[in-house]
């Protein structure tokens, strides 16, 4: 049962809507298990019912989350979870002690414009591409080579993140680790094999609207967002 003492009430919702666009090719996996021969090695994960490629808000919070940790450790050893900053835990959740986190994210499916843009194309997979790597085995030489599906740079993803309005004191230093984090997000990567330049983004915030009684300027948000 959740401790009642962490829980918090509501004083308003924050929803943060924008844009995320791929620079590079970018794979973020699916189970394999059931491919049919002849298929990819690596397949990118898609929408069960359109099959168009998505991006699992899990994925987003994941990085961020994994990047505001590290930019916050204060050692050279990550520490563990439960024990990230207070700031951190409170906008992405902590099991122990139970503190639900403020922000919740969606996830991320194609704007109508990639939408259009892929039924003018030809893809190597419905909506995607195949990246062929190799690698050399440095004993013996011999080759392992694959085929990665990859969605193709120029996609564009919707972003959009609820956040819960419990302290209107704490909003502006959340909105400003959030930024942080997606500014970091924007110089790392989004997916696997960012390594090799895999999973460049570009993020852009277009819009903050505020639900409940909360008299929180989202003019002043926004522009912190967007700065």
């Amino acid at each position: 049962m959740e401790n009642n003492d962490n829980l918090k009430s509501l004083r308003g919702k924050l929803l943060i809507t924008g844009t995320i666009k791929l620079e590079t090719g970018m794979h973020i996996g699916a189970s394999n298990d059931f491919a049919p021969i002849g298929s990819v090695d690596t397949p990118f994960i898609r929408d069960v019912v359109s099959q168009e490629p998505i991006i699992p808000g899990s994925s987003i919070k994941g990085k961020l989350r994994t990047l505001l940790a590290k930019s916050h450790c204060e050692s050279y050893i990550m520490n563990e979870i439960n024990k990230d900053k207070e700031e951190i835990k409170r906008l992405f959740g902590s099991v122990n002690p139970v503190q639900p986190a403020r922000l919740q994210f969606y996830d991320l499916f194609i704007t109508d414009e990639t939408r259009q843009l892929f039924s003018n194309i030809e893809t190597d997979t419905y909506m995607g591409e195949i990246k062929f790597e190799n690698t050399i085995n440095r004993v013996d030489g011999s080759a392992n080579p694959r085929q990665i599906e990859r969605v193709p740079a120029g996609t564009v993803f919707t972003f959009k993140v609820a956040y819960n309005i419990e302290s209107e004191d704490e909003v502006t230093e959340d909105m400003n680790i959030l930024k942080a984090g997606l500014d970091l997000l924007g110089i790392d990567y989004l997916g696997g094999h960012g390594s090799r330049g895999y999973g460049r983004v570009n993020i852009s915030i277009d819009d903050v609207k505020s639900v409940g009684n909360s008299t929180i300027n989202t003019q002043d948000l926004l522009d912190i967002l967007r700065k």
